[in-house]
């Protein structure tokens, strides 16, 4: 688990703004829920026989002897959260969500046991055509954070629960005649989950795998309608993809449509965002059933990839720093830069707290990272002036009337008046 520091979080803000602002630009409404669940929901949901539940879950018991676990995922907790405050009956919903989820899975590039994500997830609707739209709002968000180059898509069709139990039944037979050459997690997964198999990332597998019957070649005539709609709109779009056939999602509740984003510029694990249809969800939670599609993307590893423009690195710095010398000074001085504040709105100013030398105070001032100081001492309140130096300019500083600063400043810095 990682701190992230001062320096860094402009960029988290500026990812964060752009997901929130593409989340109103197509109609999809925040939903906020707890970090901790009964970790029954996790276990029903995402299933017993996954790494996740197996191995990566932090699960403890409360005074009770309650078992709850910190969230390792956000799509379990959206439907709990939908089905339990009525928000699916009779209803088509378009949610987002954001925040902390937690594994414990090895650490590396861009992974973390606390990381971050964006969810989005849409009920009530069973078409291709929101399929579509999640894969044209995620392709936007690479648009607008300017990385489109960097990733590409990969979709797949998982068809319906009885196409993969069928399927299921074909693999079972095409793995069990290659046993010896199974590792040990596909051995285990055999007659429990094979499909999971095909998600292994040990490269001795991959041959094997490989040569795999495809689920795509055995689906039922309505996935593959859909598919072909989806790939359709996709390609009038304008949108690149690759159909993969090996692509199948780590989590049970997946059926149909399934897609991932993906990336080579930050190692194997390539994945930065991921996500499909999960239409037997809700009623497996207990509700009815509820057709249902969402992605989710990692915020850690999403960052690491970006190139944030400079306007955005310098986008918190501060306009102003106040340099105050004395005590009469320190007694204007604040109520001042709370009259500033109010008159322009927008304005980044810090006022210099706990005293110290002119040379002292000027230091915090460059370090602070501001573009202007305003010096105000003994002698610029007798002649109610204020000492205007400029920071990343060559200028020579000015005097400026105090009734004249909040004009100065709109002009200065481009910030409107209140």
């Amino acid at each position: 688990m990682n701190d992230i520091l001062p320096e860094q979080t402009p960029y988290w803000q500026h990812v964060e703004n752009s997901f929130r602002q593409l989340m109103q630009s197509y109609g999809y409404q925040e939903i906020r829920m707890p970090i901790v669940e009964s970790t029954a929901l996790f276990k029903r949901s995402i299933g017993e026989v996954t790494d996740i539940v197996e191995k990566e879950m932090y699960t403890f018991e409360d005074r009770n002897g309650d078992s709850l676990t910190l969230r390792p995922e956000g799509t379990a907790s959206c439907v709990r959260a939908a089905m339990q405050h009525g928000l699916l009956h009779n209803q088509i919903q378009r949610l987002w969500y954001s925040g902390p989820m937690f594994r414990h899975e090895r650490p590396q590039k861009g992974r973390y046991r606390q990381f971050h994500q964006f969810g989005v997830e849409a009920f009530g609707l069973a078409g291709p055509d929101v399929d579509a739209e999640l894969i044209l709002m995620s392709n936007r968000l690479w648009q607008k954070l300017g990385m489109s180059d960097d990733v590409s898509l990969e979709l797949n069709s998982l068809g319906s629960a009885e196409t993969r139990q069928q399927y299921r039944k074909i693999l079972v037979e095409y793995f069990s005649a290659h046993e010896a050459e199974l590792d040990d997690d596909s051995k285990r997964r055999l007659q429990t989950n094979p499909l999971r198999i095909l998600d292994s990332k040990n490269p001795e597998m991959q041959k094997l795998n490989e040569n795999a019957p495809k689920l795509i070649d055995h689906l039922d005539a309505e996935s593959k309608q859909d598919f072909e709609v989806l790939c359709n709109v996709l390609n009038d779009a304008g949108v690149s993809y690759k159909i993969n056939p090996r692509l199948v999602r780590g989590l049970d509740y997946y059926s149909k449509t399934v897609f991932e984003w993906v990336t080579d510029k930050l190692g194997t694990q390539g994945t930065i965002c991921a996500g499909g249809r999960f239409d037997g969800l809700v009623e497996q939670l207990g509700g009815k059933a509820t057709p249902a599609i969402g992605f989710a993307l990692g915020l850690e590893r999403l960052i690491e990839l970006l190139e944030i423009p400079e306007d955005v690195q310098h986008e918190n710095n501060l306009n102003v720093y106040l340099v105050l010398m004395g005590e009469k000074a320190l007694s204007k001085g604040l109520p001042l830069a709370e009259q500033w504040r109010n008159e322009i709105l927008g304005l980044k100013l810090q006022v210099n707290c706990g005293g110290g030398s002119i040379k002292s105070q000027m230091k915090k001032a460059d370090k602070s990272g501001a573009g202007l100081a305003f010096i105000l001492g003994d002698d610029e309140l007798e002649k109610n002036i204020i000492t205007v130096k400029f920071l990343r300019e060559k200028k020579e500083q000015e005097m400026i009337e105090l009734s004249q600063i909040t004009d100065y400043l709109k002009k200065n810095i481009g910030l409107i008046g209140s």
